[in-house]
């Protein structure tokens, strides 16, 4: 029998991951099988106009015989999509098919079972505008897994992962809780345990400047400090809180595997400041794991094929075992 095959979602129909796709299938030789769910004129058009040439491989919807594929032409499931250009702008008329892209994929991940799933870069203002904060939630909702998932950040050196995730810097302080923060290290815990064989060395930053506040009932004193001291009790190796401002410094990033920030940019700014796109998206908690490449549609390069495919092959290596 074959490698368990990775389900891959192409994502916003206007964006660069068919490019990276394609410069990724170019650089690397992957074992397990690929199955991409995308527009099959889409990609075949792009594919033209970038200067790339692959056989195709059309399988249906409802196609469970995974054991047979191999990667000599790219495996992939027609979700169809009406277009002029195919390099037009970013807009609501994607997100039909978007929603059938994600559902086809969530369908054959439940009924055969499998575990690897990645999802290219979608456009939050349109596809998720008013429904959930970002993928992350989107798939926990579709899953009924909401409020335990966790985005983790991960580069071989050093990860990172925000307790709350695309909340405007103003609803922060109102979605940090203690069971948050509990829940966070536990699956990223887990989740070290399982793919790497080790207990992570976990630092938790504050959320005020300097962990600090002039006014009463702050988060470090009456939420994040008693959260750790918790946690430390059932054996987590866990340490802070530490200013955001000093904890990404040399000399102790080499004491630490994760860090968890309070929000967004406290974590991401740095670690791609760091590695750039050396770094993956993954979601803790799914029913399957999911990871994406840590970058957005980027419209602005789209059709320019100019792009780096750091991210999304080194999020198909770590699934690739």
């Amino acid at each position: 029998m074959n490698k368990e095959p990775i389900i891959i979602v192409a994502g916003e129909p206007n964006s660069i991951f068919l490019e990276i796709f394609f410069k990724s299938l170019r650089m690397h030789k992957y074992k397990s099988p690929l199955v991409i769910i995308v527009s099959e004129r889409l990609l075949r058009e792009q594919m033209k106009k970038l200067g790339f040439f692959f056989e195709i491989n059309l399988i249906h919807k409802t196609f469970s015989e995974f054991d047979k594929l191999n990667n000599k032409k790219i495996n992939l499931i027609d979700v169809k999509y009406e277009f002029n250009n195919c390099f037009e702008k970013i807009s609501s008329k994607s997100n039909k098919y978007l929603n059938e892209t994600f559902k086809t994929a969530l369908k054959i991940l439940t009924k055969n079972k499998l575990s690897k799933f990645i999802n290219g870069p979608i456009s939050k203002k349109y596809f998720l505008s008013g429904k959930s904060l970002g993928i992350t939630e989107y798939l926990a909702k579709k899953t009924k897994t909401q409020n335990e998932v966790v985005m983790l950040i991960h580069n071989k050196k050093l990860s990172v992962s925000p307790i709350t995730t695309h909340l405007a810097l103003k609803d922060v302080s109102k979605h940090i809780s203690k069971k948050k923060i509990y829940t966070h290290v536990k699956l990223i815990d887990q989740f070290y345990k399982k793919y790497f064989k080790k207990k992570p060395k976990i630092a938790i930053t504050g959320l005020n400047p300097h962990c600090e506040s002039n006014f009463k009932n702050c988060e470090e004193d009456e939420i994040i400090i008693p959260a750790i001291k918790k946690i430390k009790s059932r054996n987590f190796k866990v340490e802070g809180p530490f200013p955001a401002d000093t904890i990404f410094m040399k000399e102790n990033l080499k004491n630490f595997d994760v860090i968890i920030g309070m929000y967004h940019d406290q974590v991401l700014t740095p670690i791609k400041t760091l590695y750039g796109f050396d770094a993956i998206n993954i979601t803790l908690g799914l029913p399957f794991i999911r990871v994406s490449p840590d970058h957005g549609p980027n419209s602005s390069m789209l059709g320019k094929n100019l792009s780096n495919p750091k991210s999304l092959t080194e999020a198909l290596k770590f699934l690739d075992k």
